[in-house]
């Protein structure tokens, strides 16, 4: 199954975007919720993730401070705010989920169930 993802866009540097993806396929009571990125020519990476329960968030080191991430199991959908975006932040997100309970917030590429279709944020002046 997929997740449907919406929708990057052109910001500047510095700038700000709220990424959504948003699923009716399965119970966000069952899947812990993630985001990764993928810029041209490098691997897929893991960005930021959020556990069942709400109470386990962790972020990859380059966006930790500036990214943050939420979900509203009530309407399906995932969020990643962005804040202070850099070029380097330039790439094309996913969501995914992964069949997980409790704390467990994983952000490997090998363990994800679902992948939303991916948006490209592209940070450029």
């Amino acid at each position: 199954g997929a997740a449907r993802g919406v929708w990057g866009g052109l910001v500047p540097p510095g700038g700000s975007l709220n990424l959504s993806c948003v699923t009716s396929e399965f119970s966000f009571d069952d899947y812990a919720l993630s985001w990764f990125r993928q810029a041209p020519g490098r691997e897929r990476e893991g960005v930021s993730c959020i556990s069942v329960n709400n109470k386990t968030t962790n972020y990859a080191d380059s966006v930790r401070g500036r990214f943050t991430i939420s979900k509203n199991n009530a309407r399906g959908t995932v969020y990643l705010q962005m804040n202070s975006l850099k070029p380097d932040d330039t790439a094309r997100y996913y969501c995914a989920a992964s069949r997980r309970y409790g704390y467990s917030c994983p952000m490997s590429v090998y363990v994800m169930d679902f992948w939303g279709k991916g948006t490209l944020v592209t940070v450029s002046s």
